[in-house]
């Protein structure tokens, strides 16, 4: 496989094991683009025997990703045109997208550095483990500051790891949690010191490479099969849920048309993104 011809993604495939840098500036928005990217190579990579792991990560230690795009709040059309014909339709596109990453066959990790966000940290938390700089990452789900809730499949992913109670303080605080404590939660892996985790995430893949050919597939096919077999149960129960609130009605539009105006999307705002949100008012609430 030549793994090439991605606009967003750096792919560099040995030793069984395909390592995707995301590089997507400026803050590696999921966008059409990355979408695209992300599909095109789940798609390639599927059928790849010669690939057994796959990492996921940032060139930019920043940011693994921000978030969606919020430009597909201002027009809903465009997220829809990223439908998957051959996906379950009752899937949202970005939930599709996000599964057809969970199940993939090779074991998939997510190599953390910097702020995974939203629709980022759904792509982090749809991989097989998720291993994190530590005191250098933060996760988030601020989508309710943005009147919805995530909708990518992270309510059925987040409770899956961290339990009901623990999911519902991640959505409706959206807060920024550390490494500390979102390794306590269980929604990552481990922390690993920033200096260490190359290597760590390195060793522990190729470990993984080197085993039999059957045995990670097989593993991965009964572990899933203790929590469903096939696809996520919740999964079109969440869509439907979030149909109630996306597309978002006009004050929320207009709320994000100022967030954008002060800085959304952009490497200085987005640093902050709970906190400008919360600068803006609701316009129900005025």
């Amino acid at each position: 496989m030549s793994y090439s011809g991605y606009k967003s993604l750096v792919v560099r495939a040995e030793d069984r094991i395909a390592w995707v840098t995301i590089d997507n500036p400026p803050v590696n928005t999921v966008d059409a683009t990355l979408a695209g990217d992300l599909k095109a190579f789940a798609d390639e990579v599927a059928s790849d025997e010669d690939v057994a792991v796959i990492v996921f990560q940032s060139a930019d230690p920043e940011f693994f990703s921000a978030h969606a795009d919020f430009a597909w709040s201002f027009d809903p059309s465009t997220l829809m045109a990223l439908a998957d014909p051959e996906a379950d339709p009752a899937l949202n596109p970005l939930q599709q997208l996000n599964e057809r990453v969970r199940t993939l066959p090779q074991v998939t990790i997510a190599k953390l550095r910097g702020y995974a966000r939203a629709g980022g940290a759904e792509l982090a938390t749809a991989a097989d483990m998720r291993f994190a700089a530590a005191d250098r990452t933060w996760l988030s789900h601020p989508e309710s500051l943005m009147g919805i809730f995530p909708g990518g499949g992270g309510t059925q992913y987040l409770n899956r790891l961290v339990g009901r109670a623990r999911a519902l303080e991640i959505v409706l605080g959206a807060e920024l949690f550390d490494t500390s404590v979102a390794e306590r939660y269980g929604w990552i892996n481990r922390a690993v010191p920033d200096e260490h985790l190359d290597a760590f995430v390195d060793a522990f893949a190729r470990r993984i490479a080197v085993l039999p050919e059957g045995v990670a597939a097989a593993a991965k096919e009964a572990l899933d099969a203790a929590e469903a077999s096939g696809p996520v149960p919740g999964l079109a129960e969440e869509a439907a849920a979030h149909a109630k609130v996306y597309p978002s009605p006009g004050d929320v539009v207009h709320r994000l048309r100022v967030l954008m105006d002060h800085g959304g999307q952009t490497r200085e705002g987005e640093l902050r993104l709970e906190r400008l949100l919360e600068s803006i008012p609701w316009a129900h609430r005025s």
